[in-house]
């Protein structure tokens, strides 16, 4: 089970949100209007008096740990042998670039692709630039 959390590992554990403050009451509206059957516009829709980006901030984290869980059921599955390259079908190929160790577009195999999306996506959700943690701290010029 120690291998199943371990950071280098593709299997993150969820990113939590704090009993008691708003964001965690929001990301608890959030998992019980999915969990009820009712519309999925209705569900994502801004709740009455609350911030859009904390909403929004509530609903990618959801969808980053959501993603993670479905990646880590087949990531066995999906090796370089078998995944030898990050591909949309045959029509299309994913190609790494981060502009620091890939200064170029660079192919890779679809796993390790998808270990520097995954890292990549964590870093922008913990950059409190972006996602700050208090609730209605949004700098106008994100989102």
């Amino acid at each position: 089970l120690k291998q199943v959390f371990n950071k280098d590992k593709t299997f993150r554990p969820k990113r939590k949100f704090e009993p008691g403050t708003q964001r965690f009451e929001l990301h608890k509206r959030a998992q019980a209007s999915l969990n009820s059957g009712v519309d999925l516009k209705a569900a994502v829709q801004l709740p009455s008096g609350e911030d859009q980006n904390d909403w929004v901030a509530v609903h990618v984290v959801d969808f980053f740990n959501r993603i993670n869980l479905i990646y880590g059921t087949i990531c066995e599955f999906c090796t370089e042998t078998t995944c030898p390259v990050m591909s949309g079908g045959p029509k299309y190929e994913y190609r790494w670039q981060d502009d620091m160790k890939y200064k170029k577009p660079t192919a890779l195999p679809a796993p390790q692709y998808m270990n520097l999306l995954m890292d990549w996506i964590e870093v922008q959700i913990n950059n409190e630039d972006i996602f700050p943690t208090s609730v209605g701290k949004y700098k106008e010029k994100v989102l």
